[in-house]
């Protein structure tokens, strides 16, 4: 019999770093399943359901781009967090032979964050660059630990109609991106007992992408900078953060921990972290 298997997809796919990460987790456990990248195109996705449907070693897979939106009509049942979110990343055979999607963006997003919002805060706002996909997951997540938002994209109305379908009740707010491109000479109130984020949710500053333009001037003192990039993964951004006296955070803390939620779905078992993630980025990085 197969050993049982899951998969990421997407288009273009041989980027993703999702094989090395639940690869080397099987490999730590001892767990005889394997996990692969397959290039799966918009026109396929229906046919490649209906085959993995009916085949028994198939746990599931991750879904990245530009499938996220597409697969919800192919499958059976919406996790209701997903279903908020209009965004799929995780899709898992159930016990009853049932598809259902999953978004463990949000959790990933969230898990280097979580020490800081376990505290208590008088007020908290992120500045969030970026309307696409990944904006959606980031928003979600946000709006959910009673953060105030600041959404920058080129098209403040696909901004504001995105912040109104994610949290409708949000007292939140839009701006062009290039608003943040100036420096400006805007003078922070007593940022004590704030909580303060940044977060770059476009793929501005990947590898062959253009940079992303940002003075932080913009900043509020003792902001937290987090960029989801991961191609680079210490990108000119973060580099001026730090530069500029700020706390970072690369995107393989949204990477692996969204992988993390999802592993445990597939193989029934969480994966080593603890210890094991430092090990993880230096394959991930190697």
């Amino acid at each position: 019999m197969t050993s049982a298997y899951a998969e990421v997809i997407g288009d273009p796919i041989a980027q993703s770093k999702s094989p090395a990460i639940h690869n080397y987790w099987l490999e730590k456990l001892g767990i005889d399943a394997g996990y692969r990248a397959s290039h799966v195109k918009a026109e396929e996705l229906p046919g490649y359901l209906a085959g993995r449907r009916a085949d028994p070693a198939w746990r599931g897979c991750n879904v990245t781009m530009p499938h996220k939106q597409a697969v919800i009509p192919l499958i059976d049942r919406l996790d209701p967090l997903a279903a908020r979110i209009g965004a799929v990343n995780t899709i898992v055979r159930e016990g009853d032979g049932a598809l259902c999607g999953y978004n463990t963006d949000v959790g990933g997003f969230l898990e280097p964050l979580r020490p800081l919002l376990a505290q208590q805060h008088l007020f908290r706002m992120a500045r969030v660059l970026g309307t696409g996909g990944a904006a959606r997951a980031i928003i979600a997540a946000l709006a959910g630990e009673h953060v105030t938002i600041v959404l920058a994209g080129r098209n403040p109305d696909k901004a504001r109609a995105l912040l109104d379908e994610l949290d409708p009740g949000g007292e939140h707010h839009v701006a062009p991106l290039d608003h943040f491109a100036d420096a400006t000479d805007f003078a922070f109130d007593d940022r004590a007992g704030c909580f303060d984020l940044i977060v770059n949710a476009s793929p501005l500053g990947m590898a062959g992408q253009p940079p992303l333009a940002f003075d932080f001037s913009h900043a509020p003192p003792g902001s937290v900078v987090y960029d989801i990039v991961t191609h680079p993964l210490d990108t000119a951004f973060l580099q001026a953060a730090r530069a500029a006296g700020f706390t970072t955070l690369d995107g393989l803390h949204m990477l692996i921990g969204q992988a993390a939620e999802a592993f445990t779905r597939f193989f029934g078992q969480p994966p080593p972290r603890d210890d094991h993630d430092a090990e993880l980025r230096k394959v991930l990085t190697a």
